[in-house]
């Protein structure tokens, strides 16, 4: 399966729990969309919590928080990354003013995963105010096998140091092969 992410904002090197979470909202409000077409929307069983019998569920969570990550071991995905990172420094510029890209890169990948704990959720965040499931794209960052970044120039006046355009290709794989994967990977 392979779709795209959006994100327009700030993407920090030392991005705090807040500013993560920012960037998972964001996540989240496409992958509502993506859950909503084919093939996932054939897939809605996945969502049920707890699932049926002799059924696969992605939800996971902790402390009455529930995610549904996409990549997960329970569907026995991977997924593969090419990013395009537009920022506001000439291109070459690896260590910027906003930040290293492999910080940045570190940022982006903690919010493209669920929470681990509860100290990942901003304090301020109650169970009541997070929808339910939160969607978003891994249950874990170590199944991201392939990462492709081209970095380029911002072309925005009044752009932040912080500021990016980033344009994610995802393109998801099944390790294994099960009656619950088919068409995802």
């Amino acid at each position: 399966m392979e779709f795209r992410l959006i994100y327009d904002g700030p993407l920090k090197a030392a991005a705090g729990v807040d500013d993560k979470h920012a960037l998972r909202k964001a996540f989240h409000e496409q992958f509502k969309v993506l859950w909503k077409q084919i093939p996932l929307s054939d897939n809605q069983g996945f969502l049920e919590d707890p699932p049926k019998k002799n059924s696969i569920s992605v939800i996971t969570g902790f402390n009455n928080y529930k995610f549904a990550p996409l990549v997960c071991e329970n569907l026995h995905l991977i997924c593969e990354l090419n990013i395009t990172l537009l920022r506001p420094e000439a291109p070459g510029s690896v260590i910027t003013q906003g930040g290293d890209i492999d910080n940045r890169l570190k940022t982006l990948f903690d919010s493209l995963r669920m929470p681990k704990n509860k100290n990942e959720i901003p304090s301020k965040i109650l169970v009541e105010d997070l929808d339910n499931p939160f969607f978003c794209l891994l249950e874990d960052d170590n199944l991201i096998t392939k990462v492709n970044v081209a970095t380029d120039r911002l072309l925005r006046e009044n752009a932040g140091q912080n500021d990016v355009l980033l344009v994610i290709h995802v393109t998801t794989k099944a390790v294994r092969a099960i009656w619950g994967n088919m068409g995802l990977g």
